[in-house]
Formats: C-alpha cells, sequence, structure tokens
C-alpha cells in the first residue's frame, strides 16, 4: 500500500460517517436505513458503533436500530463476524475494557429482535445483565439500556425469556422512573401473578419518560406502561 493510499483512509473514514449520520437524521429514516444497508457491513459497523454514544439521542437510537439490520443482515452471510461483534459488545460492558459500554445493551437486543439465530446464542448474556447473580450494571444508565434491550427481545422472542421474568421485579420497584417504566414495557409479554400485582400498583404513577418505538422516541407515563402491559393479550403474544 502506497503512502498516500495510507493517508486517504482516514479522509474516507471520516467521509463514510459523516454520510451515514446524515442518512441517520434524515427526515425517511427507513429509506436512510436501506441506503446504510447498502454500505458493507464492515465498513458500516465503526460508524455505526461511535454513533451508540452519542448524546443527540436521535440520532442514538437510529444508530442502534441501525446497528440491528445490519449486523443481522450480516449474521445470515457470515455468522462468525456476526458473533465478533457481538463480543466486541460484550467486552465493551466489561469492566476489564476500561470502557462504559453505553448503548451496547441495546444493540444486542435490537440485533437478537432481528436474528433468530444470534438470540438463541446471547440471550442469556443480555439477560445476565439485570440479574444480581449474574453481569449485573451497577450503573443505572446502563441499566435503562439493558432493560430496553431485553424489552426488545422480549416483546418479538418471549419464549427465550420465559423464565426470567423474576428479574425484572425488581426495576418495577426502582426510584427511577425510567427503571420502572421500561420493565414495565418489558414485562408485557412475560407476566405472571406477582408481575401482574406490582403492575396494577403502578397504574397510577404519573412519572414520566421516553421509549424509542418504531424509529420515534415515544412519551410515556409508568402507569400508562404499566396499563398497557395489563391489557395486553398474552395469549396472542409470538
Amino acid at each position: 500500500m502506497s503512502l498516500d493510499q495510507k493517508n486517504s483512509r482516514p479522509l474516507q473514514n471520516r467521509t463514510l460517517k459523516k454520510k451515514i449520520r446524515q442518512l441517520l437524521l434524515q427526515e425517511d429514516f427507513e429509506k436512510g436505513l436501506s441506503q446504510i444497508c447498502d454500505i458493507p457491513a464492515r465498513k458500516a459497523i465503526n460508524p455505526l458503533f461511535s454513533f451508540l454514544c452519542s448524546l443527540d439521542e436521535l440520532l442514538k437510537w437510529r444508530a442502534v436500530t441501525a446497528m440491528g439490520e445490519v449486523v443481522a443482515r450480516l449474521a445470515e452471510e457470515d455468522m462468525e463476524s456476526a458473533r465478533v461483534i457481538m463480543r466486541r459488545y460484550m467486552w465493551n460492558l466489561n469492566d476489564e475494557s476500561g470502557g462504559i459500554g453505553w448503548g451496547c445493551p441495546e444493540a444486542m437486543g435490537e440485533i437478537m429482535a432481528r436474528n433468530e439465530n444470534l438470540a438463541a446464542e446471547f440471550g442469556c448474556i443480555l439477560i445476565s445483565y439485570i440479574r444480581p447473580d449474574g453481569n449485573f450494571l451497577e450503573h443505572e444508565i446502563l441499566q435503562r439500556g439493558a432493560l430496553w434491550g431485553v424489552g426488545r427481545l422480549a416483546h418479538t422472542r418471549p419464549q427465550l425469556l420465559k423464565d426470567s421474568a423474576g428479574y425484572l421485579i425488581p426495576f418495577l420497584q426502582a426510584q427511577d422512573p425510567y427503571l420502572r417504566g421500561l420493565a414495565a414495557w418489558g414485562c408485557k409479554t412475560l407476566r405472571n401473578k406477582k408481575i401482574d400485582a406490582i403492575l396494577s400498583r403502578l397504574t397510577e404513577d404519573g412519572a414520566k419518560l421516553s421509549i424509542f418505538l418504531d424509529g420515534h422516541l415515544m412519551p410515556y407515563s409508568v402507569g400508562q406502561l404499566a396499563r398497557e402491559a395489563i391489557d395486553y393479550d398474552i395469549d396472542s403474544r409470538p
């Protein structure tokens, strides 16, 4: 490789990152997502990874969605490469990495919601992040991310998490309204009598939060999420 080729790489990377950022934030997100998926996965992953820790909430969450689609598609062509990316998230959530892991549990949940084989392999890892006897995440912001990831997976593949509903109960009783609300949302397809009793006590909880759903940040109250969970026909779940 020539010196000119080496020097052009950082510029190419910055140009690609700028392009992907624009595609994530454009008004027609579905069109932008489609164009991102046309980029070779190995080139798109690093820019998307960098956006997972963005302070721009819309950019961060759309990067989560795009990462889910890109890695799910990659898994269909090259499962081992997809596994490497999943392990990268796991490493970033490990204390030894020296990092924080912002956005990693959300991306893991989105990827597994879109790819059944990765879900079968890594679903238990995602659950371990909310288990006191597992790889419990102490930071509340990371807990929010883990609960969103668990909820996303629970809504699409509840059969994988049917024995894990009990791990959501402490979060239903947390002081942080985001933890209460996200846990209530995640319980929607994983309910049992004990959870239903706690959800009933939350139905008048007026604390506010927002949840990223279907490409948008949606405002909710904890009580609204609790009521929606209770009203959900659990027999109709996938």
